[in-house]
């Protein structure tokens, strides 16, 4: 298998960074659930979580950068406690266009969450959720038995708070149950639309594609039953160069809940430095990060592979 840096090097192409849009701030590992497919490995026994130290430093380098995007992530960030404040400082940034939340969902479910829609709506969010299939065996086999019917009734409480149906953006996620790349994210949300609409009376505005990257529990999982070779030679067969003028890490800065910064959430977890090396969020300038050098990885396959993969989903579809 050839490697990425030398696919990209054979191609005349480099990955440097542009102009800094979306801070992802991953605010701890904890999470209510343990997913098959998870590249951060969170779960229960986690307990990684940001300080307020970091937090202030975080929201002081999105005011000096103006950055337009905030896009919270974990682990599970509804079991952070410093959430609600950050949400409502993070609304006050003159310059922020969009305020993200992913979950996954089930929390909202759990004991202790049911306000958080309502905290969601309020803020203005815009929610993220983990949604693996609309078919009840598919996300239980990925996300635990009950997973599903869970998901469905948060589902229909955020509706019901305005989520979904023109008020409030909730957008669904899609990731492969198994070593594959995702279909085409414009039928797949088709086929989500119609079967959620139909079967429990739910809406959602978009669907988000991501390609399972092969790293975290999904690597040992695909290794452990031999399949690991065969997905890492699908990713570099079936990659796009074309794709990489629009990959999330040229307009992306990752800060991990020690306030560490990375180039995406899937460098954080490899440890993979960029060109700042392991920078502290609260030491580096806005102006130093344009033109730095993207760390890269073989992993880098799975984000060109196909119609393109990021945070928000199928590139292709986001450079119609």
């Amino acid at each position: 298998m050839e490697a990425f840096s030398e696919v990209l090097q054979a191609a005349g192409k480099s990955l440097v960074r542009g102009e800094l849009r979306c801070l992802q701030v991953n605010v701890g590992y904890r999470c209510n659930l343990q997913c098959s497919h998870c590249h951060v490995e969170a779960g229960p026994k986690r307990s990684e979580a940001m300080s307020r130290t970091v937090l202030e430093d975080v929201l002081a380098f999105a005011e000096k950068s103006a950055v337009a995007e905030i896009d919270i992530t974990g682990g599970a960030p509804e079991l952070w406690p410093l959430l609600p404040e950050f949400l409502e400082r993070s609304r006050r940034l003159a310059s922020l266009e969009r305020l993200l939340v992913r979950t996954n969902l089930a929390i909202l479910a759990e004991d202790g969450f049911a306000e958080f829609p309502r905290l969601f709506a309020e803020n203005r969010v815009e929610l993220v959720a983990s949604m693996p299939c609309y078919l009840e065996e598919n996300v239980d086999a990925q996300r635990g038995r009950g997973t599903h019917c869970r998901n469905i009734g948060v589902l229909q409480a955020l509706n019901q708070v305005g989520y979904g149906t023109g008020e409030y953006k909730l957008h669904l996620v899609y990731n492969p149950g198994g070593n594959y790349l995702p279909g085409p994210q414009a039928e797949l949300e088709a086929d989500y639309k119609q079967h959620l609409r139909e079967t429990y009376g739910i809406g959602f505005d978009s669907l988000f594609t991501i390609t399972n990257m092969p790293i975290g529990r999904f690597r040992r999982q695909l290794a452990k039953q031999g399949l690991l070779a065969g997905y890492l030679e699908l990713l570099q067969t079936s990659s796009n160069l074309q794709n990489l003028e629009q990959v999330m890490c040229r307009s992306t800065l990752s800060v991990n809940w020690q306030g560490r910064v990375f180039d995406c959430d899937f460098n954080q977890m490899l440890k993979m430095a960029g060109g700042l090396g392991p920078a502290y969020i609260g030491d580096i300038s806005p102006q130093a990060l344009a033109g730095q050098p993207i760390a890269v990885g073989d992993h880098c396959f799975a984000c060109v592979a196909g119609a393109g993969s990021s945070c928000q989903g199928s590139l292709a579809a986001s450079g119609d």
